[in-house]
């Protein structure tokens, strides 16, 4: 019988240098998007999905992560005493989200690596892995339908999401066959960032899985891959081609709004996109956006 899931891993070990000198003393993480930081809309993805366990997978100068999801009870205090429910409401909401641990990766060897850094944690069951670069809205459950399609044939899962085919190098891209389902595909191969012209598809692995155990065996035996790291990408791609009794990779071909904090341009879209839907904020900043690039040249 398939396990109910209910852990999430959440890779937070990188240097965040595309966004120096803000991330010099500040992890990538917790840059704000509108008024939370960005690994907040990711765990809240999680707790949504029902997934309350959550690992996170840090490394050095991650400890205002650890901050953030823990107790800070003078600020507490402090607007205790002034009777700011509000705010107190908000401080305490990241401290009760979910029950969070961590552990280092040690040597920042990729993805691969950090997800067998989750092992003794996960153990021997299927779990979800959610990447802090995308942000899915809220209103797309993307992740509650990848856990439904994993308890439903027992595979692995990934997240699939159509690319113009000029982007397919930065992304891992998937070779699929359909299925019975319209967003549901069987991935028969996957390639990292392939050179531009050799993509197999414009399908590209976006940052959400529902994997079995068995990954952890395929990582250890993994060579590094695209750029000296241990690639998350080649242990799927043995599986998708392994035995029928690892269940396979199966895609989620997700159709629906994600934001993208992965670099300079893509954060500022995300933050304007977030805002502009907000009902607090929306009509106000929609109002002054449309005259702001009004004045344009």
């Amino acid at each position: 019988m398939p396990h109910v899931i209910s852990k999430a891993v959440i890779p937070v070990a990188g240097m965040g240098t595309r966004f120096l000198p803000a991330t010099k003393a500040m992890p990538k993480e917790m840059l704000p998007v509108v008024d939370k930081p960005a690994i907040q809309y990711v765990v809240e993805e999680a707790v949504s999905a029902g997934l309350h366990d959550v690992l996170m997978i840090t490394g050095r100068n991650k400890s205002a992560v650890e901050n953030h999801f823990d107790k800070v009870g003078e600020l507490e205090a402090v607007l205790r005493s002034k009777g700011d429910d509000e705010k107190l409401d908000k401080v305490r909401y990241s401290t009760d989200l979910a029950d969070v641990h961590y552990v280092r990766q040690g040597d920042p060897l990729g993805l691969g690596h950090a997800v067998l850094r989750a092992q003794m944690h996960v153990g021997h069951e299927p779990f979800a892995v959610l990447l802090g670069d995308d942000i899915i809205d809220e209103r797309d459950a993307l992740l509650t339908r990848m856990l439904q399609v994993q308890a439903d044939l027992n595979t692995t899962v990934v997240a699939l999401l159509e690319v113009d085919p000029s982007q397919t190098h930065l992304y891992g891209i998937a070779t699929v066959e359909p299925t019975g389902e319209d967003d549901v595909v069987r991935v028969t191969g996957l390639v990292e960032k392939p050179p531009p012209g050799e993509a197999p598809s414009n399908l590209a692995i976006i940052g959400r899985y529902v994997l079995r155990p068995e990954i952890f065996e395929v990582l250890e035996r993994t060579a590094p891959g695209k750029g000296g790291e241990i690639q998350l990408t080649d242990a799927l791609q043995e599986l998708a081609q392994g035995p029928a009794w690892t269940g396979g990779v199966h895609g989620v071909v997700f159709r629906g709004r994600r934001y993208d904090t992965g670099d300079r341009l893509d954060y500022l879209k995300a933050i304007v996109q977030l805002a502009s839907d907000r009902g607090d904020l929306g009509p106000d900043f929609r109002g002054w956006l449309r005259e702001f690039v009004e004045t344009l040249p």
